[in-house]
């Protein structure tokens, strides 16, 4: 409309302009004699081209209009990640959820629509039954069952607690959420102090926090277990909460919660409470009644984690400006930006120098680094060379020290500069403090901005830090004793997290079986008794 209103105005210009001009052709017929043809001709002529130059004004306010509004849309596609989240949350109350497309690469990993309507669906069931709702008092305040209170069956609660370290947490939440999804339940987590400062809320209109104030925050050992409903099969109703533990030690709940049987003996129950260390997404999916829904939510199954925990996990103000000082300081001008990860489980059993020279060879067969010119002592022009930055993690100096003093005392064959950092060295886990895992979670967003990334076997910390990024890194090979294996470390083939202990439980025949040679599953690369889910 805008370009309409702006044509209609060029009117009153145009008769200004021909009754300027039609006395002076007349002139100029007396004069040379024209045909009156010849001076009408001359006069739409001018009339035409002073329409043309106003129109291809127009057009050019139009052109420019719409090249803004796509480039509007692409940036809040990026930052909305295609749609994965909802721009109804007040900015400064969580910076990371719209600058974090600055930071990160945009990644080639879609979420499918179907997804997209789930999570829509997730966060309206999330805001009609959170916390201090009619139904969140009902139930989880006042521990009511449906039949006595006559509680709104829509409303029931999975409650996590956490446990372990922070990549255990990370992992086991973001399965416990995408079974919130499955089975409709709402999800309340269990942050003690140590959790409190480290994310953002995720979703919009309510909070995921259980209320200090619930009945849920006891001892969870006074709650009746899974284990003999599980068993034997039996549904009690008396039950409004059962505590769940999906721990890798718990083998007789874990073999059995893939069973149809038994979720639908879960299914009546108000108030699940969870607990584990593993992610359990592979059980989700070996979970017959589950499998439909889950395969429309993620055709590209190996993207599981990488879209629910880029919708989950935003960094806190406090963590975002942390990993915001040290990228800007450290990484952000540099050619090149190398994450490694070293998780170090018997600090005896290999020496720190086999540690080292494993990691080195890693990085030089993989030419994420270059070879040493040991023998030379020439000078770098550093303006003139290209330069690399290691962001080394880990809970001990002395992996980052000495990395930093090899390649600051050598030049290298290519004359590249390489820069080696390390934000921090606890020297041991502390996973029950905050500013602990402010570091952590800080370090584990940190390695998923880099270009490229080694991570240690087995570590969950790695696994949460490749899987956020959307990468496939190179994981170190486990070593005993001073040998290196000649190929110190592999390529991940796929992007999941590994499950470590996952079930070999076959319901429907009572037997043991290896659910790898079935469906979307395989053995993780760096454990072997693990289990991930891949695509066909």
């Amino acid at each position: 409309m805008a370009s309409a209103r702006k044509g209609h105005k060029s009117f009153k210009p145009l008769l200004v302009v021909a009754s300027i001009t039609f006395p002076i052709l007349i002139i100029f017929y007396v004069t040379h004699q024209n045909s009156i043809f010849d001076i009408f001709q001359d006069v739409n002529l001018m009339i035409e081209g002073f329409h043309n130059t106003t129109t291809n004004i127009s057009e050019s306010v139009v052109n420019k209009d719409a090249k803004n509004n796509t480039f509007e849309d692409e940036k809040n596609d990026k930052k909305l990640f295609g749609g994965l989240l909802v721009s109804s949350f007040d900015e400064a109350s969580c910076i990371s959820r719209f600058q974090s497309y600055l930071y990160r690469r945009p990644s080639p990993y879609k979420p499918s629509e179907y997804l997209i309507s789930r999570l829509r669906n997730y966060e309206s069931l999330h805001q009609s039954c959170g916390p201090h709702t009619k139904s969140y008092n009902e139930i989880i305040r006042e521990g009511a069952n449906f039949s006595k209170a006559g509680v709104d069956s829509k409303c029931k609660y999975l409650v996590w607690t956490a446990i372990e370290g922070l990549g255990n947490r990370m992992i086991s939440l973001v399965s416990t959420f995408l079974y919130a999804i499955l089975t409709d339940r709402v999800l309340l987590v269990r942050f003690e102090n140590d959790m409190l400062d480290l994310f953002c809320e995720p979703f919009p209109n309510s909070s995921w926090l259980l209320p200090k104030n619930s009945t849920y925050w006891n001892d969870l050992r006074q709650f009746k277990t899974c284990e003999n409903v599980f068993e034997n099969n039996k549904e009690n109703n008396s039950h409004t909460v059962l505590f769940l533990d999906l721990m890798n030690n718990n083998v007789r709940v874990t073999n059995r919660f893939h069973c149809d049987q038994n979720q639908d003996l879960l299914q009546n129950i108000p108030v699940v409470i969870l607990r584990s260390n593993e992610y359990f997404v592979p059980s989700l999916f070996l979970t017959s009644s589950f499998r439909q829904e889950f395969n429309k939510m993620f055709p590209d199954k190996d993207t599981t984690f990488h879209l629910l925990g880029r919708y989950l996990f935003h960094p806190s103000n406090v963590v975002w400006k942390r990993i915001q000082n040290v990228y800007d300081s450290h990484l952000a001008k540099e050619n090149e930006r190398i994450g490694l990860q070293i998780r170090i489980y018997n600090t005896r059993q290999t020496p720190e120098e086999t540690i080292i020279n494993e990691t080195i060879s890693c990085l030089q067969q993989n030419k994420l680094l270059p070879q040493l010119n040991i023998q030379s002592s020439m000078s770098l022009n550093l303006e003139k060379n290209t330069s690399k930055a290691v962001l080394v993690v880990s809970l001990y100096s002395r992996y980052g020290e000495r990395l930093k003093s090899i390649y600051e005392n050598n030049t290298s064959l290519s004359r590249e500069v390489v820069k080696v950092y390390q934000p921090s060295h606890e020297e041991h886990q502390n996973s029950g403090d905050n500013i602990h895992n402010i570091k952590a979670w800080s370090e584990i967003y940190l390695l998923g901005l880099c270009d490229a990334l080694i991570t240690s076997p087995t570590s969950t910390f790695g696994y949460v830090a490749h899987s956020l990024g959307g990468m496939k890194p190179l994981v170190l090979q486990s070593i005993y004793g001073r040998t290196i294996p000649n190929l110190p470390c592999q390529r991940l083939k796929y992007m999941e997290p590994c499950f470590h202990d996952p079930p070999n439980y076959d319901c429907t025949t009572n037997t043991n079986v290896d659910f790898t040679s079935l469906f979307n599953l395989r053995r993780c690369e760096d454990q072997s008794r693990g289990m991930k889910i891949i695509n066909s």
